[in-house]
């Protein structure tokens, strides 16, 4: 399964080869995270192609991070700006995997209550 991750990550993302060992690992890590937090009973292929994208999506949020982290991250001088965009790329890929899988894992344990007043 991480070889089909890291084919669908390398063309998604549009990875070079150079960056291909990089985000080999990440692709493992981001299948044992989603695996880590689907419901219980629920077994990786309940989740079928939606897991393999999913982690393919938070893989290349993590290269992406890792790349930002290295990289600009604003500069002004006069009326110049540099910046680089990056951050935001890599929260809309995270959200976009686990808002595909959100009805496979577990709740993030957050909850809303209702409280009767006396």
């Amino acid at each position: 399964m991480d070889q089909e991750i890291l084919a669908l990550a390398m063309v998604l993302g549009n990875v070079s080869e150079s960056d291909r060992e990089r985000l080999e690992v990440l692709c493992g890590n981001a299948r044992r995270e989603l695996e880590g937090q689907l419901r219980p009973g629920l077994t990786v292929q309940d989740c079928g192609d939606a897991l393999v994208l999913a982690a393919a999506w938070l893989a290349l949020a993590d290269l992406r991070a890792g790349d930002a982290s290295a990289g600009v991250t604003g500069f002004s001088a006069g009326s110049l700006s540099i910046q680089t965009g990056e951050g935001q790329a890599e929260e809309v890929l995270r959200r976009r995997a686990y808002r595909l899988l959100s009805a496979q894992l577990r709740d993030s344990g957050l909850c809303f209550r209702g409280v009767r007043g006396g």
